[in-house]
Formats: structure tokens, sequence, C-alpha cells
């Protein structure tokens, strides 16, 4: 039994493959569609709480600047990967001013925390560049792929609990533990995100160097926040200022070309 279903987790694992934006091959059980559907459950889930008191979207000036900045940043996505423009884009502001974070779930489900805004004080600039990255895990597929790495643990532990009478893990449950948006970025995935994120922000008309300054916010935010999950679950991949100032000269034509920036309505 043993080696049965050890065979089946080598096949699982050799043949679930696919290939992000940067051209990095992905571990991919969990197709995209899939991950899409389970995010909007998910989404909705996570904003009942805000919702029922009154602390979703309360801000009209914050909602307005954040949804104008998205509506860029968006209008690029859909240029970089044309059948996301039938994703049902959405962002929501939760006031939650303690909570440093943002995330973007599959399918382009946004949120942004107030904690965010109060505690870094962000320019339009550098709040562009929380967004894009955002944006890039869901062009690259992250979420699916945190689905497929959680599920094809559970198939590990699946196997040794067959060779062993010990209860395995359902995949099911890991499925649903890793939609969860506490789950944290591998560094490969932030290294990724911070490649296309700067190129969207950058194309959308922000500065590209706001990526730097970001950071050194961030940095400085983190030392005195007991709060700072942006930091948690998107662990620093190491030298993440250095190499964003090392790209600021690629984007920076991109910021410069002036003209009138697409936006997607929102």
């Amino acid at each position: 039994m043993k080696p049965f279903a050890l065979f089946l987790v080598v096949i699982l694992l050799a043949t679930a493959c696919a290939t992000s934006p940067t051209g990095r091959k992905q571990l991919m059980i969990v197709s995209e569609e899939h991950a899409i559907e389970a995010s909007k459950q998910a989404y909705t889930e996570v904003l009942k709480p805000f919702a029922s008191e009154g602390k979703l979207d309360n801000d009209p000036i914050l909602k307005a600047r954040v949804n104008t900045i998205t509506s860029r940043l968006i209008a690029q996505a859909v240029i970089m990967r044309p059948e996301t423009r039938n994703w049902e884009w959405s962002i929501k502001i939760l006031d939650d001013p303690k909570t440093v974070n943002a995330w973007c779930m599959a399918g382009g489900k946004m949120a942004l925390y107030t904690g965010l805004i109060k505690q870094v004080n962000p320019t339009d600039d550098e709040l562009a560049q929380v967004l894009g990255h955002e944006i890039a895990h869901a062009l690259a597929n992250h979420t699916a792929e945190k689905m497929s790495v959680a599920i094809a643990s559970s198939v590990g532990v699946a196997a040794v609990g067959a060779a062993t009478d010990r209860p395995a893990v359902t995949m099911a449950s890991v499925a649903v533990a890793a939609l969860a948006v506490k789950l944290p970025n591998s560094r490969v995935a932030e290294t990724e995100a911070d490649r296309i994120g700067i190129e969207l922000a950058a194309k959308a008309g922000y500065d590209p160097r706001a990526a730097v300054s970001l950071w050194e916010k961030m940095a400085r935010v983190s030392r005195g926040s007991s709060q700072m999950e942006f930091l948690s679950t998107h662990p620093n991949p190491g030298n993440r200022q250095s190499r964003l100032r090392q790209l600021v000269p690629q984007m920076m034509p991109y910021y410069e070309r002036g003209g009138n920036r697409p936006v997607y309505p929102l």
C-alpha cells in the first residue's frame, strides 16, 4: 500500500504544473477557475462582520481615492492578461485602524485595511505599489498555487496515513484553510508579485521609486506594530528594497511616457 500511495503522489506532482506570467513553473493541482469560485464565497464571508458593524467602505473620500488608483491598476492588469477583463473585480475598505494589511484573492477580490492608511500614511504612488503588488498575486495565480501546495501536502499525509493506519488530513479541509487570507505567500511568490506589481503601477502612471520608499515606511511601522499582518502574510524575500531599486530604471520609461492612462470601471 505504501509504495502505491507514494507513487500516486509522485504522479500527481509531476503532472499538475503551470507557468506564471514571469515564466516560473508552478504546482497547480487546483485550477484557477476553482480558486476564483471558492474565493467569491470566502470574500463574502470575510466582509460580513465588517458590513454588519458598519465598517465597510464608510469613508467616501478614502473610497474615492482607492478606487481611482485601483481602476488604473486593473486596466493595466487586463492589458497584461486580457482574460481578466471578465473577472468580477472589487475592492473594499475595511475599517480596522489597528491592522496594517491588504490582499487580493483569486478573481480580483480585494481588501484594504484602514490601518495601512493610518499607520503607514502612503502617498498615492506608494499606495499604488501596495495595490499593484496585491493584484499581481491574483494575476500570477498565487491563490490556486497556495491551495495546490496545501492539497499536495495533505495527499502526502494521506499516503503516510495509509501506510501507518493513522488518520489523514482531508483534502477538503486543507483546501478551505488555504483560502484564508492570512496564509503566508512564499518568498518566491513575493518576489514575483514585487516584479509584476511595480510594472503595473508604473504603466498606470505611478512613480516606481515609491516601491522603495513604501517598504522603508513598512519597515519603520513594523518595529512598533503588533498587528503588521502585511509582513506576516507577505514575507520579505530578502534584499527586497535593493531588488526594487534595481528595477526602477527599467520601469521609469513606463512612468514617464505620459498620455492618458486607461481606467477600469469599478
